[in-house]
């Protein structure tokens, strides 16, 4: 069962504050994606030490990732653009990740949410064990 505390939102925002989004459209051979997910690791690891760093959350498939991350204000957004590794994974995302990607720099100025009670949310069942 899914509950509000589980849901796979970024907790603890409050506006203003400034999104980074990012679409990537990966590579197809998988000796360019060699490692992708280790570094895709490593920069969520390291972008939470970044000061202003608020949150991230993703989604991806085979062909296409897009990623938002949360920063409290540019500056911070700019101190993770600049960091030394990310900038080595940009070289690498650029050289062998991605096709292509698209950055969106946002200014959120009002957020809200929704979700269902936990009480009306179906539970579900795995048929071989009935």
């Amino acid at each position: 069962m899914t509950s509000w505390s589980g849901l796979p939102f970024v907790r603890g925002t409050s506006p203003p504050y400034v999104a980074a989004i990012l679409t990537t459209a990966l590579s197809d051979d998988p000796v360019d994606l060699a490692g992708y997910e280790e570094a895709a690791a490593r920069m969520a690891d390291l972008a939470v030490r970044i000061d202003g760093y608020l949150g991230m959350e993703f989604a991806r498939d085979e062909h296409c990732g897009i990623t938002v991350s949360y920063w409290r204000d540019l500056d911070a957004l700019r101190n993770w653009r600049e960091d030394i590794e990310h900038v080595a994974a940009q070289r690498d995302g650029r050289e062998r990740f991605y096709l292509g990607y698209r950055a969106r720099i946002c200014h959120v100025e009002r957020e809200y949410e929704w979700a269902r009670p936990p009480d009306l949310v179906p539970t579900t069942t795995d048929s071989a064990n009935e």
